[in-house]
């Protein structure tokens, strides 16, 4: 039996998705008219089930795959019969979920060994699919090993959500801007998988340059002086706003990106501008750096920096205050970070030393109950 076959089923733990994993669903959805995917996991694993789930149904969208989430924390023993009835009880449940009936399964597509065991009983056919992995040469337990070497073989979501991220943040005219393009320039320039290093830029510098501009166009058609960024009135959502363009900016680079991003400034930052506009922090722009997973913060500092006034900056005066205001918060909240000072070359080089330790520090992840994936 080749197929086509009525109902196909592949099982995985998916932590995470790879390439080997998106040829094995595309391969049986080809040769099924129905393909379940179970993803199973377990409670010691680290990546969220219902993230896993998001990833796949975005990576295999065609109308006969269903995704089949289910947590599976059976031990692991494929020489115990009891145990196997166990793992295929709780497969069974996750098509109950998925199509409210257990379906009859017509074959099992699978890379591993004790996939003829599984279809089996099944009772269906057993599809092997690049079993020695020579296609895609890659698994899941390699990307845990170490994400950067798997990187081409990871889909968008995955990179974005591996992604190391550091943040640059300081006071206006503190070389933030030059440090972040300089620091992804740097590691551009080593290639391989490092040529994609992207920098987010700052979005809330755009929103005031625009903000400005169409107070400035309406001053003038009223005849009345040109307005400075001080006259400007703000409401908390635009602070909001500003910070969830941010988040979406730095989202989509790390989709396209290398394992680290460069981000110029955050909602943290965004938080202390309201601050320093609206005299109070804004919980919703809170809210949005607590959801944001950053690994490490460069702050600049503004010592032996000379303020520039480029039009719509602040003054001098305001910027020694932000840059003991960021310097504080960091402090407080213990965030991972690092204050650079000195001339423009000794701040790379010192982000960058600082963007090194924190890969080789790698990535963390629960072991699963198995290493087969």
């Amino acid at each position: 039996m080749s197929g086509p076959f009525r109902h196909g089923l592949v099982i995985g733990k998916f932590y995470p998705p790879h390439a080997g994993h998106h040829h094995l669903i595309d391969s049986a959805a080809g040769r099924c008219d129905l393909l379940t995917v179970v993803v199973a996991a377990s409670s010691v694993e680290t990546i969220p089930l219902a993230r896993r789930t998001a990833w796949l149904r975005e990576a295999h969208p065609q109308p006969n795959v269903v995704v089949a989430p289910v947590m599976d924390d059976v031990e692991i023993d494929y020489d115990d019969p009891l145990i196997w009835e166990a793992h295929v009880e709780v497969f069974r449940h996750a098509l109950a979920l998925a199509h409210g009936t257990v379906p009859a399964i017509d074959a099992v597509f699978s890379s591993e060994p004790y996939g003829p065991e599984l279809a089996h009983r099944f009772g269906a056919a057993h599809v092997a699919v690049d079993p020695g992995r020579e296609r895609h040469p890659v698994s899941g337990t390699m990307v845990r090993a170490d994400p950067p070497a798997a990187w081409p073989r990871l889909s968008p979501p995955v990179r974005a959500y591996l992604a190391r991220r550091v943040v640059v943040v300081g006071a206006e005219s503190s070389g933030t801007t030059m440090l972040a393009r300089s620091l992804a320039a740097s590691l551009a320039a080593r290639g391989g998988v490092w040529a994609a290093t992207r920098w987010v830029p700052e979005y809330g510098r755009t929103y005031c340059e625009e903000k400005l501009a169409a107070a400035r166009r309406t001053a003038k058609r009223n005849g009345e002086p040109e307005p400075w960024l001080d006259d400007l009135e703000w409401g908390s959502e635009e602070f909001t706003t500003i910070a969830e363009r941010q988040l979406s900016w730095e989202d989509a680079a790390a989709r396209v990106g290398s394992p680290v991003l460069v981000c110029d400034t955050d909602a943290l930052a965004t938080s202390l501008w309201h601050e320093r506009y609206l005299g109070a922090r804004s919980a919703e722009v809170a809210r949005m750096h607590e959801r944001a997973r950053h690994d490490l913060w460069i702050h600049t500092s503004v010592e032996g920096v000379p303020f520039e006034q480029d039009g719509w900056r602040d003054g001098e005066h305001i910027r020694e205050r932000m840059d003991e205001r960021i310097r504080r918060e960091l402090a407080d909240r213990d965030l991972p970070h690092v204050i650079v000072t000195g001339l423009p070359e000794e701040r790379l080089a010192r982000a960058v030393r600082e963007v090194d330790a924190l890969l080789a520090r790698g990535w963390e992840f629960g072991r699963p109950l198995t290493e087969q994936e």
